[in-house]
């Protein structure tokens, strides 16, 4: 989580002209905003299906995992109860000191969430256990590093999952299957995202 000095200090770097090191290219910088973030979407879902797993109520059990570099990334949230094949799944995640390399860059970008507004993961998940899914991810994330300011991420995702071999009455997000679009949107501009993950 970050304190109210951190937080400050990051929304007065965001309001900065130009951000950034005068080094820094704007096309670069924003495309490294999203690309920083990339493997934490990929692991936001993740732990979505291991929270779904895990869930006994309409709460989600906090999943937490490690940033490839530094810092963490949470997950928690709420799920439909009940049998049903159809279920919605509503997510938040809290990313503290967050940093993957960035592939193709040398930049170096951290990330931090705001506990007061933290960027949300919605999913519909439609004929469980073998589903298609939808969802959306919105919301803003700090940066600090090579590059500083806020990234606003406008996202929708489509996908499958899949049940988990290794644990009776699980389910598990199949890879490959997900296609991501969307904008990421800076200081340094927007960048047009369309990935499969």
């Amino acid at each position: 989580m970050m304190n109210v000095l951190r937080l400050t200090v990051l929304c007065s770097a965001l309001a900065a002209a130009g951000c950034g090191g005068d080094d820094v290219d704007s096309d670069e910088a924003a495309r490294a905003a999203y690309i920083g973030l990339d493997g934490a979407v990929e692991k936001a879902l993740g732990l979505g299906m291991d929270g779904f797993n895990a869930a006994t109520s309409a709460n989600i059990p906090p999943q937490m995992t490690t940033g490839d570099v530094t810092g963490t990334l949470t997950v928690s949230g709420q799920v439909d109860s009940g049998a049903s094949d159809n279920k919605e799944m509503r997510l938040l995640l809290d990313l503290a000191e967050y940093r993957d390399e960035v592939p193709g860059s040398d930049l170096v970008v951290r990330y931090d969430t705001m506990e007061a507004a933290q960027p949300m993961l919605d999913i519909s998940l439609r004929g469980l256990p073998s589903a298609t899914f939808t969802g959306t991810l919105t919301g803003t994330f700090y940066m600090e590093g090579d590059i500083e300011g806020a990234v606003n991420l406008s996202l929708t995702l489509e996908g499958m999952t899949e049940p988990n071999p290794d644990a009776t009455d699980n389910i598990r997000r199949v890879v490959g299957t997900t296609h991501v679009t969307g904008t990421a949107t800076s200081s340094y501009g927007t960048f047009n995202v369309d990935v499969t993950i």
